[in-house]
């Protein structure tokens, strides 16, 4: 076996060895070494959030007159292309690592710092002095998690679910005139239009998107000045403000200063929100994608009023087979969503005095529930909701052999009377309409408009279909 080469490195700590052909430094070659836990890596937006904060850094202490403008400018490239997602591969540090995420804020003070000198010729910018000025990882981690999270949201999530929602819309409005039977403890209930049922998953999208919505004014605030423990101690006081105006530029979103910079250091009540309002958004989609499963059930033996588009075979054994495969893949990624969240409720828990030190798991998997929830949503409007077919023939079919068609006659004959007649019809594997009928409880006429599918819907009879 051939040893690789590695060059040697200084950190307050001593000399330690660094494969060549790196950015990172000591540091970062010591978290490595000391935290082998996972395959886990902070996610490019994650990555592209570290370098719009070092840029903004570098640019509002050169203003402040504290950073050399050499040395400066060279920092502002190498953040530069750290943000454009040009060094992803020497972000190494695993996410289960120090809890106030210090190893992978010197990750990316070494990897900008080498890149600088790089740039410059000559191993003159310290990856502390220089490239986290005015910075404390307990800062930066969080505003960076706060900035990822909020331009995650507002450019990917947000428009997938506008796009999900308006897929609803149209798809209540289509089916506004198919009249079905509705299902209450799965069992037969009432008729219902299938719109009804399509305009229902809209409203519950609608609202996630308003639960969603809600959170960006706290993810907003970044703690980003507030260094060691909130007091903004080896920092400018207009820095923060700078830093802030040069990454709005950069997002063209709103962030603005922490109101209080110990409650956004020691707490991560906002992250927590923000999970919470992912979650349940996530118990939406579960339950709109497991009903649409029942409703596709079948295609012969099951409920059968709606087709989901056929996508890919759905068995190795038995031909023919075709699956809701997107509904489940949904499922899947809800609960994913769900389990994040317990894990960054616990996490939020977790912050001690004045640091909460739970910081990079609590960023992973806020980015992934964001992430897979807003590629899941693309999916799902897609390739599912746009293609759903009613079966409107089928819708028919069940609502005449339900027996909750009996309430129809409840307001002629009594909710007892009305019972007898469901009881009976099931004995005898009629429909409640010809048991009804046989009865001659009540003219023909009056039992056919009680028993109208459409009336009870609550549609017109020459719109029923």
């Amino acid at each position: 076996m051939v040893e690789a080469n590695f060059r040697v490195e200084r950190d307050s700590m001593g000399e330690i060895k660094v494969p060549e052909g790196v950015y990172w430094g000591a540091q970062t070659q010591r978290a490595i070494e000391n935290f082998p836990i996972s395959k886990l890596r902070f996610p490019g937006r994650f990555i592209r959030a570290l370098g719009m904060i070092k840029m903004g850094a570098a640019e509002a202490n050169m203003e402040l007159g504290l950073l050399d403008k050499k040395f400066g400018k060279a920092v502002q490239q190498g953040a530069k292309e750290v943000m454009k997602g040009e060094f992803e591969d020497h972000f190494v540090v695993d996410i289960f690592q120090t809890g106030s995420g210090t190893s992978t804020n010197m990750n990316a003070n070494e990897v900008i710092a080498n890149r600088a000198n790089e740039l410059l010729g000559e191993k003159k910018v310290h990856p502390n002095d220089h490239v986290n000025m005015g910075q404390s990882s307990n800062d930066v981690i969080p505003a960076a998690i706060h900035a990822a999270a909020l331009e995650a949201t507002d450019k990917e999530l947000l428009p997938a679910l506008n796009e999900l929602h308006r897929a609803l819309e149209d798809k209540a409005k289509e089916f506004n005139s198919i009249i079905k039977i509705g299902r209450t403890h799965l069992q037969d209930a009432v008729p219902l239009r299938l719109g009804q049922e399509f305009g229902g998953y809209a409203s519950m999208i609608k609202h996630g998107i308003k639960r969603i919505d809600r959170t960006r004014r706290d993810l907003a605030e970044l703690a980003i000045g507030g260094t060691a423990v909130g007091t903004g101690i080896n920092t400018h006081p207009k820095f923060a403000e700078l830093v802030i105006k040069r990454i709005n530029k950069i997002t063209n979103l709103s962030f603005k200063e922490a109101e209080n910079h110990f409650e956004a250091q020691g707490s991560k009540d906002a992250l927590v929100e923000t999970s919470s309002a992912l979650k349940t958004l996530a118990v939406s989609l579960m339950k709109m994608a497991n009903d649409l499963r029942l409703l596709n059930s079948g295609p012969r033996c099951g409920i059968g009023e709606i087709t989901v588009p056929s996508l890919q075979p759905g068995s190795s054994i038995m031909p023919g087979k075709v699956n809701p495969v997107v509904a489940e893949m949904v499922c899947q990624v809800s609960a994913k969503v769900m389990g994040n969240d317990a894990t960054i409720t616990v996490s939020g828990l977790s912050g001690n005095l004045e640091l909460n030190t739970m910081m990079p798991v609590i960023g992973y998997c806020l980015l992934e529930s964001i992430e897979i929830l807003t590629n899941a949503t693309l999916v799902f409007t897609e390739k599912c909701i746009r293609e759903i077919r009613a079966n409107e023939e089928r819708c028919l079919e069940n609502i005449e052999k339900s027996l909750g068609l009996a309430t129809g006659l409840t307001p002629y004959i009594g909710y007892d009377e009305a019972a007898k007649i469901a009881k009976e019809a099931h004995e005898r594997g009629k429909t409640v309409r010809e048991v009804a009928i046989e009865k001659h409880l009540l003219p023909k006429e009056k039992i056919e408009k009680a028993l109208d599918p459409a009336t009870m819907a609550g549609l017109k009879k020459e719109d029923y279909i």
